[in-house]
């Protein structure tokens, strides 16, 4: 449906700020996730606001015209959180990228939402600081993205997500009003936590204009290296017992033999053929014994090597494989695909269970499966690898796929860890949260945004049929 948007010339904008043109609409159709879900719609235009005000008023003048807007950054998501379900206006915050302030003595920083995470982390490091929950496409995304789907990374097992580190936020609803949530308080208990609500809401509530971002310090002692074990088996027990023992790992990443190929395919690196977990120890003293403790716990699972170095670019080779294993998945044989971006999470203890059932799930129906993760905060990432063009293919994988989210939520985990619902797991929500909880989600959806403005066609599962989530009355 194309939607009437020659309004926006007629706003206080500047003419670089605004356009209609085909090539900047296609660009904003699509993100990391899109060859996927196999659907694009274009924006009838972008806007790249410049300023709070500039939001506010695009805002307040496209729900006086029901016209759809979409926040947009980086185009890094992977399921659709960002991209125009209902066409309308894609609304680009990439020009709000400044350190509006920065506030070492009190270990904080507020950010605007089009900076990328890593040149937060770059600037603050000076100062000893480091903004601890970056994902691993950190280098490239940008904060209000990782607020938009509450983002995670490799060191979430240590440091928490997003969610954990954000204090408050300036956002503008629907009907332009600005708004600021929580304070520079470490705690409070004032009100309803606004703050919590709007992060990992996908931009279907507000739109985020500023952030304020609590940082830590970064820690004196890191060592890094990798285990290689005999079994999938014994390298997810070991990753379970070490993160119930509270062993000092800031990162503990699991790649399983088929990843591990994959990427020494990619890469050229020649690691050993076999199940692998990579490790980062973070300390201000005493990393010694967190190690030492950290290989009797492997140990007892039969590691076959356990390799540790303080060196610098040893471990920056180490994370370089991590980093790649997405884009090594996608180029191991160039007829299959991953058919989607799976990214379930469970509690430690159910996680050697769910890697197990995922794998055999693959394997009964004669597929590949590479799976890879955070272990170390429960998290899978289950790429079930497809010929698009072979559809009974296709529906093996769709089984081994859904099968595997089920299992996830049967285990007391979530479809998602870090991904966001989007438009790809609309589907999963009443099976994780129930009928109940999920419509709750619609009454505060209509309660901020009743025109169904921001965002629509996400989260919610009536809205793969194309529906807006709106209060009839309006």
């Amino acid at each position: 449906m194309t939607r009437d948007c020659s309004f926006l010339e007629e706003l206080p904008l500047e003419d670089d700020q605004v356009s209609f043109a085909e090539s900047r609409r296609e660009d904003r159709a699509a993100d990391w996730g899109s060859e996927q879900r196999g659907r694009e719609v274009l924006p009838d235009a972008v806007v790249w606001p410049e300023s709070t005000e500039d939001v506010s008023t695009v805002l307040a003048a496209a729900t006086e015209r029901d016209v759809p807007v979409t926040p947009y950054a980086a185009g890094t998501s992977l399921e659709g959180n960002a991209v125009p379900a209902h066409g309308g206006i894609s609304l680009d915050l990439t020009r709000m990228d400044d350190i509006v302030d920065y506030r070492p003595d009190d270990f904080q920083i507020d950010v605007g939402p089009g900076i990328i995470g890593s040149e937060v982390d770059e600037r603050v490091a000076r100062d000893g600081l480091m903004f601890p929950p970056l994902p691993s496409s950190g280098d490239i995304s940008t904060i209000g993205g990782m607020i938009a789907t509450d983002a995670s990374g490799m060191q979430t097992v240590r440091y928490g997500e997003v969610a954990d580190w954000v204090l408050g936020l300036e956002a503008v609803l629907a009907d332009g009003t600005v708004i600021e949530t929580g304070s520079r308080a470490k705690k409070t208990s004032s009100g309803y936590n606004l703050t919590d609500l709007l992060v990992g809401s996908e931009g279907t509530l507000a739109v985020v204009t500023e952030a304020t971002l609590e940082l830590a310090g970064r820690p004196h002692q890191i060592r890094g290296g990798r285990a290689v074990f005999e079994t999938l088996e014994d390298a997810t027990g070991a990753i379970a017992e070490a993160v119930r023992t509270e062993v000092a790992v800031a990162r503990i990443e699991l790649l399983d033999e088929l990843s591990v190929r994959m990427t020494n395919d990619y890469l050229e690196t020649g690691l050993p053929d076999a199940p692998t977990v990579f490790l980062e120890f973070h300390a201000n003293h005493g990393i010694e014994e967190e190690i030492d403790l950290c290989l009797t716990i492997f140990e007892d699972h039969d590691v076959l090597e356990f390799e540790i170095s303080a060196d610098d670019d040893e471990m920056s080779e180490l994370w370089e494989a991590r980093r790649e294993i997405a884009f090594a998945v996608e180029n191991y044989e160039p007829e299959l695909h991953t058919l989607h971006p799976g990214d379930v999470t469970v509690p430690i203890s159910a996680y050697p269970e769910m890697v197990r059932e995922a794998k055999r799930l693959a394997e009964e129906r004669d597929l590949l499966a590479p799976c890879y993760g955070h272990a170390g905060d429960g998290n899978l990432h289950h790429n079930v690898l497809v010929d698009p063009d072979d559809p009974e293919m296709v529906e093996r994988g769709e089984e081994a796929y859904r099968k595997t989210v089920e299992k996830a939520i049967e285990l007391g985990g979530t479809v998602t860890g870090e991904h966001g619902i989007g438009e790809g797991k609309r589907q999963f929500l009443e099976d994780e949260h129930g009928a109940g909880a999920v419509d709750a989600m619609r009454r505060l959806k209509r309660a901020l945004d009743p025109t169904d403005t921001l965002n629509p066609g996400k989260i919610f599962p009536e809205t793969a049929e194309g529906e807006r989530v709106r209060d009839d009355e309006t």
